[in-house]
């Protein structure tokens, strides 16, 4: 696979990621005009080049809504957390498409696979495009969002609650764009003893979370069988689908899990930590990876 240039594969750039506006306040029974900044908001074309007809072309596969930055990640994590690519070996080349509209500059990733690898690209292409608030929009059923993942047993970490509850602190520091804004998600993979490895923001918390894996797969550290993944809002099943695939036993969310995420992340022996703020949380499943 081809790796991300060092300018589109690190952290986003806090000055792409947000923007500044001429704002007016009211307060108090008074107005006060001045600067703010807003988490940018745009979209993003994904399209996969692969055998189709037996000819080799660009296939619009999906657009979602994100903040500009690691692209090329968060292309790769989509395609891979959404079950559309087997593995990360089966990308030859990830690139920003050269032709079109001086507008889409930027806003287009392609995603060249290998030859022989069979994609059903027509099985999984979005109905409509993918909010940035919407993990699963546009699948035409609900067989296809439950993407295969093997339960994960053995050779995953025991993980002190003390440690647990310092990581939101340990997020909060790489995030640059929230502490401007105050309105963008964000998610971090760190190892059993807290130490972060990585951290992505996005206005999509699945993007956040695609992002991260992507990153994984393209320093080749798939999948992470000793990686806790936080996500900075609630724990929804896509979530929980999409660490699952990426081989990651642990996830915590500062909010709350629906009863889906519980019950997948139980049927795949993963640990599931909920409402992780405060110097406490709750455990849906998993709870003996925790000691203490």
């Amino acid at each position: 696979m081809r790796e991300a240039p060092r300018s589109e594969g690190g952290a986003t750039p806090l000055a792409e990621a947000t923007r500044r506006l001429s704002t007016h306040t009211f307060h108090g029974g008074r107005v006060e005009e001045g600067p703010d900044h807003l988490a940018v908001e745009e979209p993003l074309e994904i399209r996969v080049i692969a055998e189709r007809a037996g000819r080799r072309e660009p296939y619009p596969l999906a657009v979602t809504m994100r903040t500009p930055g690691s692209d090329f990640e968060l292309a790769i994590g989509f395609l891979l957390t959404e079950g559309i690519l087997p593995d990360p070996g089966a990308v030859v080349r990830v690139a920003y498409c050269e032709s079109g509209p001086p507008e889409a500059a930027g806003n287009v990733v392609e995603v060249t696979v290998a030859p022989g690898v069979g994609v059903d690209l027509e099985r999984h292409r979005r109905n409509v495009y993918t909010t940035s608030s919407c993990g699963v929009c546009g699948k035409s059923s609900l067989d296809r969002v439950r993407v295969a993942c093997e339960p994960m047993l053995g050779g995953v970490p025991s993980v002190d609650h003390n440690t647990i509850q310092r990581l939101p602190q340990r997020l909060a520091v790489g995030q640059a764009a929230f502490a401007r804004t105050g309105g963008i998600h964000a998610a971090a993979l760190f190892t059993p003893r807290g130490e972060p490895l990585v951290v992505r923001e996005d206005v999509g918390r699945h993007n956040a979370v695609d992002k991260v894996v992507g990153f994984l797969a393209l320093a080749g550290h798939l999948p992470a069988r000793q990686g806790l993944l936080l996500v900075s809002g609630r724990a929804s099943f896509e979530l929980v689908q999409k660490a699952a695939v990426a081989g990651i036993p642990f996830l915590a969310a500062v909010g709350a899990a629906s009863s889906l995420a519980a019950e997948t992340a139980a049927a795949l022996g993963m640990t599931l930590v909920g409402f992780l703020r405060d110097e406490r949380f709750v455990v849906y499943a998993g709870r003996e990876r925790i000691a203490g």
